[in-house]
């Protein structure tokens, strides 16, 4: 990669980091700077995009399950998008062709269809990288806004395919039937791997060999490939593992990929004004996913963070802008026009996706008229038990607090957390666990009283954004408790001190000082 192009990468990132928006916005703003000044996109750099997208599918299908994308919000509700954005945008693009504008003049009513079907995919990428960072993956709204992006994969493979006419070889049959008999190969494997490098291998060996090379050998997307392997691996314990050893590859060629699409190229000054006018129809979309996942019983709060996940278009389009160019069907510079609205689209929804829920407190009121009466399953109310201890979040260190004060106190502990999956496995070996995610303002509300019942609160949470959260709902619901937190740093100690919480440390510093204790005690009994 040439210097300069890493060096800005690196520059432009910092400064959206300490502006306290996501680096990936510098990343794009770099691109678009250097294309002003000539900078193309290298062959090394799309390699390592390419890579960078087959790894986040592949750590997309780690986390998610089939019966996830079973679920009528998810299914149906991105088909009926699907088909409303298309029907709205394309009729407002054909419109626009009588509007004067260069970009527009001309166009049919096909080829509005057809660009109007490129803008009705959100980017996977940009929702991912959200979701991770906000440690929301497994929340209702992750999972619902993956499932849907899915979804639209699965539609773009198809498009693909029909569009291109590279039809499946016939041996693309006997890979998927034999996806069944690799999973328990690829499981067992997992099981033995170990934790180090050798991990790291086997996940990129299952990403790109036996799914992405696999399935491009039998003309099948290569992406699909990889989610697919992800997903056969996703019940495996150690799946999440995996995915978490592979982050920061991923994460580092993902750099490549936001760098590429600014370095797409910058168009004259009406195919800015055409990007614009995409721009501008961006609030169509996000009415429309509102107003169809609140028509699946999703709470208002919960619909408005999905539609903020979505809030964007795709990558894909550019797939779709490609294809129609080599059709004769678009000016070759439509390619640069949905590739600055593609980056402006992303710069928006940074923000957006970071204040949705300020955003959504000031718009509640309207935005709550449009929910339906009847409530989704998982987003009931939480039923009153004479709680004394709450822990929130039930991962390892969640779960160890559990046990060790129920141990001392007896069955006065309840835990809290969003996964339905780590629910329900919870309730399966007898804890008492319910499923609420500390950073809907509604899970609050929805919460039994509490007061002179609960006497400590623990924030056992992977995200500090949520556990600093939760310190303020709960002064502001008038808890009087104690409340702890576990950190990764020791600046998040102070972070959380300064927020109210009474007990605050550094979780690893704890787990030294617990083993040297630990060692001290079996030594003073071998002694003895």
């Amino acid at each position: 990669m040439d210097p300069l192009i890493l060096t800005a990468a690196f520059v432009f990132g910092y400064l959206a980091y300490r502006l306290g928006l996501p680096p990936l916005v510098g990343f794009l703003v770099a691109g678009l700077g250097l294309s002003a000044f000539g900078f193309s996109s290298t062959p090394l750099l799309r390699i390592g995009s390419d890579v960078g997208v087959t790894l986040l599918l592949f750590t997309i299908g780690l986390k998610l399950k089939i019966k996830d994308l079973a679920k009528p919000e998810v299914w149906a509700g991105a088909s009926l998008h699907m088909g409303l954005a298309v029907s709205v945008f394309g009729f407002a693009l054909f419109c626009l062709g009588f509007s004067g504008l260069r970009f527009f003049m001309g166009m049919d009513l096909d080829t509005a269809l057809l660009v109007a079907f490129a803008l009705s995919f959100s980017s996977t990428v940009f929702a991912v990288k959200i979701l991770d960072e906000s440690g929301r993956m497994n929340s209702l709204n992750g999972q619902t806004a993956i499932g849907v992006l899915i979804i639209q994969d699965v539609v773009a493979v198809i498009y693909l395919t029909v569009s291109t006419g590279k039809v499946p070889s016939i041996w693309a049959l006997l890979v998927i039937a034999l996806l069944p008999f690799a999973r328990k190969i690829f499981q067992a494997m997992l099981t033995r791997v170990g934790h180090g490098e050798l991990m790291v291998l086997f996940g990129l060996f299952l990403a790109l060999i036996a799914g992405a090379h696999i399935f491009e050998s039998v003309r099948l997307k290569p992406d699909l490939g990889a989610l697919a392997v992800g997903m056969l691996m996703a019940h495996h314990p150690r799946a999440k593992e995996m995915a978490d050893v592979l982050m920061s590859v991923k994460d580092i060629l993902l750099v490549g990929f936001f760098l590429q699409i600014g370095l797409t190229g910058l168009p004259d000054m009406s195919g800015f004004v055409a990007a614009g006018v995409l721009v501008l129809l961006l609030p169509l979309k996000m009415l429309l996913y509102f107003l169809i996942f609140t028509r699946f019983t999703l709470k208002a709060r919960t619909s408005f963070i999905i539609t903020m996940n979505l809030a964007n278009y795709s990558e894909f389009g550019l797939i779709v802008g490609a294809l129609a160019v080599t059709s004769g069907r678009l000016d070759p510079q439509w390619l640069v026009v949905i590739a600055i609205a593609l980056s402006l689209s992303l710069m928006l929804a940074s923000p957006l996706n970071k204040y949705a829920d300020q955003i959504f407190s000031r718009m509640s009121r309207p935005l709550k008229r449009l929910e339906t009466q009847r409530r989704h399953p998982e987003e009931l109310p939480i039923d009153g038990v004479p709680w004394q201890i709450v822990v929130l979040g039930m991962g390892r260190v969640g779960v160890g607090a559990y046990d060790w004060f129920q141990e001392r106190f007896g069955h006065v502990v309840s835990g809290v957390d969003f996964d339905e999956e780590i629910v329900t496995t919870q309730l399966e070996v007898g804890r008492c666990v319910s499923e609420g995610d500390v950073m809907d303002p509604d899970f609050w509300r929805r919460l039994p009283a509490t007061q002179g019942v609960v006497k400590l609160v623990v924030l056992a949470l992977s995200n500090l954004d949520a556990m600093l959260y939760a310190a303020e709902k709960l002064k502001e619901i008038g808890y009087r408790g104690d409340v702890a937190a576990v950190a990764r740093y020791d600046d998040e100690v102070a972070l959380l001190r300064e927020a109210g919480v009474n007990i605050a440390f550094n979780i690893y510093g704890e787990a030294g000082a617990g083993l040297a204790a630990h060692v001290c005690e079996s030594l003073e009994t071998f002694q003895d």
